[in-house]
């Protein structure tokens, strides 16, 4: 029997990738081993989001091998796919798989054995126009699941390669997704967590009037899912009629991870993200004046090129008067093949290092101050795993809760009353 390890680098679509090749193996009857261990087939799924991204791709790749001198060392993934002359001269790949050819792994690599030529040749993925189911997946987590929805992305915001990396926007059958959520709860998964590289444009490609909040209605119908937690979302996809109808799905989770990148107006335009800190903040009322307990998160770019000690200080009084919970913070770095990278006006890395400084601060500040509210009062959390010494899990809202319990509580909802808080976390007590 055949051993092969997976390493998966950047998100949860690449995630979600990976099992599926997993399923594709293991139903050919091949062993699946941790990815420290000596395997005779390493794959290792790539990211290509940053500059570090493609480095520590690199290293994963060149890495392996080492493990094995004599295995197989399968690269795909976004990586692969953007950047397939230095892909050419990494001397330890042996077979290279585009995002679109992982649906065909294993017959891939038994192809390679058979000729045991190398093969670094790909599809365009910009040539896809349909999505490409990789086949039938079986979870292995207890409490939640990730579910792709769609691929690709129209947007190209000037700072990403990734609609390079995905081609287009092509959406998932509906009927496919809710069959494998259908599965999915039959196993006992209550969470389920709607992702895509953009899944605000989820139905976009459908000739039929069919959107993500349409498919959202039909999740929310399955019985033995008790939760639906959305991933990274488009703001502009919050319009009014949009949320009435979130509003009325009961299993919809109260946190929604909307994507700013910057509080400027002049920066926003210089990265394209097509909307105004005027219309961000009107989505960010309409969700809280909608849901009472709402939590909200988001990405933030700083030092971006040209962006000025004022655009900086506008960006900082913007999020200081949102008030997120959480803010995950990134120092630009020139992504080699976006409009940014060529782009006047790069900024030194010691300022950017300041800015980013000064907004994990207000971060951590926003959310001990969030988490503090919650004590003496009762929540729900979803348990997910015991982890030094603490059973811990999720609220609806997204707060990490821990609790000590003599008895199991994994894949369990439970209430219980929040007795001290924390920066990253609360701690609860059973009544």
């Amino acid at each position: 029997m055949e051993k092969v390890a997976f390493i998966t680098l950047g998100c949860k679509v690449n995630q979600y990738e990976t099992n599926a090749m997993i399923q594709q193996f293991l139903q050919k009857k091949y062993e699946v081993v941790e990815a420290t261990e000596k395997a005779d087939i390493y794959v290792v799924n790539t990211c290509t989001v940053t500059n570090m991204s493609d480095r520590k791709s690199r290293q994963m790749l060149r890495r392996v091998k080492e493990l094995n001198p004599k295995a197989i060392v399968v690269a795909c993934g976004c990586y692969v796919q953007v950047a397939k002359k230095e892909v050419e001269n990494i001397e330890e790949i042996d077979l290279v798989l585009g995002n679109n050819e992982k649906k065909e792994i294993v017959k891939a690599v038994e192809n390679y054995i058979k000729s045991n030529k190398k093969q670094k040749e790909i599809e365009d993925v910009m040539e896809q126009k349909e999505y490409v189911e990789l086949g039938e997946i079986t979870y292995t987590e207890k409490t939640r699941a990730v579910i792709k929805v769609q691929d690709g992305c129209d947007r190209f915001c000037s700072y990403c390669i990734i609609p390079y990396a995905r081609g287009r926007v092509r959406s998932r059958k509906p009927e496919n997704v809710i069959l494998e959520i259908k599965k999915i709860a039959q196993q006992g998964i209550q969470e389920v967590v709607i992702t895509g590289i953009h899944i605000a444009s989820y139905g976009k490609d459908f000739k039929e009037q069919y959107g993500l909040i349409d498919l959202l209605e039909e999740i929310n119908k399955i019985e033995g899912i008790k939760r639906i937690r959305l991933g990274s979302i488009e703001p502009l996809l919050m319009t009014e009629e949009f949320v009435k109808r979130l509003t009325k799905l009961e299993k919809v989770c109260h946190h929604f991870h909307l994507s700013l990148q910057s509080g400027c107006d002049e920066t926003l335009k210089r990265m394209n993200r097509r909307y105004t800190i005027t219309e961000f903040k009107t989505i960010v009322e309409r969700l809280r004046k909608n849901y009472s307990d709402v939590i909200l998160t988001t990405d933030i770019i700083v030092g971006f090129p040209q962006e000025s000690q004022e655009e900086f200080d506008k960006t900082y009084k913007f999020l200081k008067d949102i008030k997120f919970y959480k803010m995950h913070i990134f120092k630009y770095s020139q992504r080699k093949g976006t409009k940014a990278a060529k782009m006047e006006g790069q900024i030194d890395g010691k300022i950017k290092e300041e800015r980013s400084s000064k907004l994990i601060e207000l971060s951590n500040q926003n959310q001990r101050i969030y988490n503090e509210q919650y004590i003496g009062k009762e929540v729900e959390v979803l348990i997910e795993e015991k982890k030094n010494g603490y059973y811990q899990g999720h609220t609806k809202n997204y707060i990490l809760a821990l609790i000590k319990s003599e008895e199991s509580l994994e894949n369990q909802l439970i209430k219980a009353k929040c007795i001290e808080a924390e920066n990253d976390h609360i701690l609860l007590k059973m009544e």
